[in-house]
């Protein structure tokens, strides 16, 4: 069967701006049953705009962050793993962005946004809510992205940092680089606040996340081959034992390292974004 998901990656120019596109529609394959029409998301230091074009979502769990029905959606950074639920098919485009990138674009405090989602256009503006408008009307997939790339490159070219780390790399060291890079207030807890401001989390939380997502493909990888030793993948990762890599694994998806993995091998269709991220 036809994945009903894919994940596309930005052109050159904005590399450094969007992490990825994931395309997702369950109309040409309905999900019959209805534990596959949950999805599962991890914690994340990216924001990211889902773009409902067909169907409906509801959030699960936690059931705070957003009870209300809307198309264009503004998704702060997750602290947390979130579930959310489609009634029936859904037509959907999500938009992946580094944390700081809509801090640069638009000026937002991203930390006031830790946790948090909003009708796109009310986070960013005007010319957001336009976009929205033009995304949401009936056209193709390529159009779509063709539309909302032809958007982001010439406001990010006017925005984006320079330097080696500006085509994405270690973004997370970059971006404290680019906050360290000031004449004004180069203190520790300047440097700090900047980070935090840009990215919603601190630096330690930030490397903490990108620490645990190494890891978890160094499991997968390592599991499909039958060769997962997990005091080796935590002591490569960094952490000070198998109990410390299951900790965090926990917190970041709500599964053990374990777990985690034999749901990647499985064909639960409600971890797709798991497996297409992998």
């Amino acid at each position: 069967m036809t994945s009903p998901t894919r994940l596309i990656f930005p052109r050159k120019a904005l590399a450094s701006c969007v992490r990825a596109y994931v395309v997702r529609s369950t109309f040409e394959t309905p999900l019959e049953e209805r534990k596959d029409r949950y999805n599962h998301y991890p914690a994340t230091p990216h924001c990211s705009i889902t773009f409902y074009i067909e169907g409906e979502v509801e959030v699960v769990d936690p059931p705070e962050v957003m009870q209300d029905q809307f198309r264009a959606v503004f998704c702060g950074p997750q602290s947390r793993p979130v579930t959310t639920y489609n009634p029936g098919p859904v037509r959907m485009l999500m938009v992946i962005f580094y944390p700081q990138v809509l801090h640069a674009l638009c000026g937002i405090d991203t930390s006031q946004w830790l946790d948090r989602w909003a009708p796109a256009g009310q986070v960013l503006g005007a010319e957001w809510e336009a976009l929205s408008r033009d995304l949401l009307a009936p056209q193709s997939d390529e159009a779509r992205l063709a539309r909302l790339e032809g958007f982001l490159a010439q406001r990010w070219q006017a925005v984006r940092p320079g330097g080696a780390g500006a085509a994405a790399g270690d973004w997370v060291r970059h971006l404290a680089a680019q906050a360290a890079d000031t004449a004004l207030g180069r203190g520790v807890r300047n440097i700090e606040r900047r980070i935090k401001l840009r990215a919603g989390q601190p630096m330690r939380k930030l490397l903490r996340l990108q620490r645990a997502e190494h890891s978890f493909f160094e499991a997968r990888d390592k599991y499909l081959a039958g060769k997962a030793v997990w005091t080796d993948i935590a002591a490569r990762g960094g952490y000070a034992d198998q109990a410390h890599l299951c900790r965090e694994a926990r917190e970041i998806t709500g599964h053990s390292p374990l777990e985690l993995v034999r749901l990647l091998a499985s064909s639960d269709e409600s971890y797709w974004i798991y497996r297409v991220w992998t």
